[in-house]
């Protein structure tokens, strides 16, 4: 009995040391414990406390709590997931965003509810040289859960490929309507300049730059190699825009906070959301 006693006290010593020093220093940061409970430490406490299913101080509430989802104590506690240091506490915009997703009951995030993506900047190895490549992921159901899956991709490589021309300049490539007629024998000039290939195509055509990033993973000429930083984009709110970014600093503000707002009516958002999942 003795020596399991002090086994068990050995742990709980252990823990506590662990919980004391995870407390005082996060990355490069020392903190004390309220600056701990303060920070928004992951994305999914963002939601939270956007909502106001969680505190400031790390509390979850009860769904029966009278304070659960309220819009009172969101007016409250809205200020501190913005980044203070861009907006501060009292400006206009912060104001008016607000005051308008605290009006009712359709402005809270859900993990479930689309209109999110997760921006994944990534250095891969392409050709023998570093380059940056920035992923673009959405969240999916499948079965009686979620997983995340990419939707799109962003490499400078890949737009210098389909660079988007002028109308003037696209209507000088074109295939005669009448060319049927010839069996098509005109069909050369597509293939005479491949810098402007596309503009063959219907005008409907859009690259599928996500296809090309598989295929050059295929060929085994893009390796990846590390990520470089995460950031969301979230457009579930009505007719708002926000990113949420992470910041790793000292004092009451820091975590995952809302780096960019932007106020963006609902039809403004299709070409967006087309960016980040075509």
């Amino acid at each position: 009995m003795g020596t399991r006693f002090g086994k068990i006290t050995f742990l709980v010593i252990g823990l506590l040391w662990v919980s004391t020093s995870i407390a005082q220093t996060i990355g490069d940061f020392k903190m004390d414990e309220t600056e701990l409970y303060a920070m928004t430490k992951q994305m999914g406490q963002f939601m939270r406390r956007f909502n106001y299913e969680e505190d400031q101080f790390g509390n979850r509430l009860n769904p029966k709590d009278p304070k659960y989802r309220s819009n009172e104590m969101r007016r409250t506690s809205l200020p501190i997931l913005f980044d203070q240091e861009k907006y501060g506490t009292q400006t206009e915009l912060q104001r008016y965003f607000i005051e308008d997703v605290t009006k009712g009951d359709s402005t809270y995030m859900t993990f479930l509810g689309g209109k999110w993506y997760s921006e994944v900047s990534c250095t891969f190895n392409y050709n023998g040289k570093p380059v940056n490549v920035m992923l673009f992921l959405a969240v999916e159901k499948e079965g009686l859960g979620s997983k995340w899956v990419l939707t799109n991709v962003y490499f400078s490589e890949f737009n210098k490929l389909f660079p988007t021309g002028e109308l003037a300049e696209r209507e000088k490539h074109f295939l005669h309507p009448m060319s049927h007629e010839l069996d098509f024998m005109n069909i050369y000039k597509a293939f005479q300049n491949s810098e402007v290939i596309e503009y063959y195509a219907s005008k409907e055509f859009q690259p599928d730059y996500l296809t090309l990033f598989f295929y050059e993973i295929k060929q085994g000429k893009m390796v990846f190699q590390h990520v470089d930083g995460v950031k969301f984009h979230v457009l579930q709110i009505k007719d708002w825009y926000f990113e949420v970014s992470w910041f790793n600093r000292s004092g009451l503000n820091s975590g995952w906070l809302m780096s960019n707002v932007v106020y963006m009516p609902e039809k403004e958002k299709t070409n967006l959301i087309k960016f980040y999942q075509p």
